[in-house]
């Protein structure tokens, strides 16, 4: 004799693949996808930096400039910023159970990011346009 097995889920959230908090797994995989992506960004970037040494500022300038690189960097900057707000949001979520608390600090976390990820932005877009 073989025993059914009954599930907990309903068969809609069967089909969607959502668990109890009615959203399914988009935070695992877009953290999995920004750090595949950041594996061939921080290569990149490491050859960068390495072969900048040494060299002076308006060389620096001229090669940062390059359309290749400040889209290489941009795309960096962007994968890197959207997957730590994801990491630190997963984090407060599992360990803060105060809901004002939470809140406050899934703020800051957004705002964050935010700022870093303008502020990176805005350099290599300065330094690639010359102004």
């Amino acid at each position: 004799m073989t025993e059914t097995r009954k599930s907990m889920r309903t068969p809609l959230g069967r089909v969607l693949g959502l668990g109890s908090a009615k959203n399914g797994t988009d935070e695992f995989w877009m953290q999995r996808m920004t750090a595949i992506g950041a594996i061939p960004l921080t290569i990149a970037g490491l050859v960068l930096v390495i072969s900048l040494t040494g060299r002076s500022y308006p060389a620096i300038r001229q090669i940062l400039a390059s359309p290749l690189v400040a889209v290489l960097m941009l795309l960096f900057i962007l994968t890197n910023v959207v997957h730590m707000k994801i990491g630190i949001q997963v984090v407060i979520e599992d360990y803060i159970y105060e809901k004002k608390q939470k809140i406050t600090l899934m703020m800051i976390n957004t705002f964050f990011a935010w700022a870093i990820g303008l502020a990176c932005a805005f350099s290599i877009l300065k330094i690639s346009f010359g102004v």
